[in-house]
Parts: structure tokens; C-alpha cells; sequence
């Protein structure tokens, strides 16, 4: 799979202990998009909305031959999908000071997927 974002501050703020990948639900033009890497992870993470994990702060631009969609957002949140048991795993490590899941790259295949990074925050001095 060919890698078409990177959050790369994201390894330098994270001491990351565990990667997961999952797929994301995307419109039509923002898999196009995405395919032409025009997706920006840098402030981004993951947060769980009644149960279900959403990519938030995460920037795809419009896809530049889209007709008509003037009402697009870029920054809107994004269901990503998991199966329940790793949900599950994920939500109650989250629970723990300190632990945050930030996504660290987006691979594109036949599908496109997000890779996860659940870390600890690192101190300023680190």
C-alpha cells in the first residue's frame, strides 16, 4: 500500500507503545483526493462518540475536479471503522491519564486505511 499522509510530529509529541490499522468512510471525491495525497493529519486524533471512533481535525481538500459541491468541508469528522472488540480495547485504554490515539498515516490500496498510534504524551523535556 502506498502511503499518501504522514503526521509526522505526531512520533516526536508520542511515545507510541501500539499501532492498529482501520478503514475510514469517505465520500467519492475524497477518496479520489486522498489518492492524489491532498490530506493533512497534523493536529489531528481520535476520539469516541457513542462508541464509535471519529477521526477529527483531519483536512482533505476538494477533490479539484468535483463539480458543484460547493457546501464541502474539509475539516469535517470522520467515522473510521473497527470491530467492536477493538473499540472496546482501545476505549478502555483511552480511559488512562495520559494515553491518547492519534492517527499516523494514511495508506491508500484498494481501500483506504488509517494507522493508529495509541501513545503517551511526552513531556517537554523528553
Amino acid at each position: 500500500m502506498k502511503t499518501v499522509a504522514q503526521n509526522r510530529k505526531a512520533r516526536f509529541d508520542y511515545d507510541i507503545v501500539d499501532t492498529i490499522e482501520v478503514g475510514i468512510i469517505l465520500t467519492g471525491q475524497e477518496v479520489k483526493s486522498c489518492r492524489e495525497g491532498n490530506m493533512n493529519l497534523s493536529g489531528s486524533y481520535v476520539s469516541f462518540q457513542t462508541g464509535k471512533p471519529v477521526l477529527k481535525a483531519a483536512t482533505i481538500a476538494k477533490y479539484r475536479l468535483a463539480s458543484g459541491a460547493d457546501d464541502y468541508e474539509p475539516g469535517k469528522d470522520r467515522i473510521l471503522l473497527m470491530k467492536k472488540n477493538q473499540g472496546d480495547r482501545l476505549q478502555t485504554q483511552l480511559e488512562e491519564k495520559g494515553v491518547s490515539l492519534v492517527p499516523l498515516e494514511v495508506k491508500a490500496g484498494r481501500y483506504i486505511k488509517v494507522v493508529l498510534g495509541l501513545g503517551k504524551g511526552k513531556k517537554k523535556y523528553d
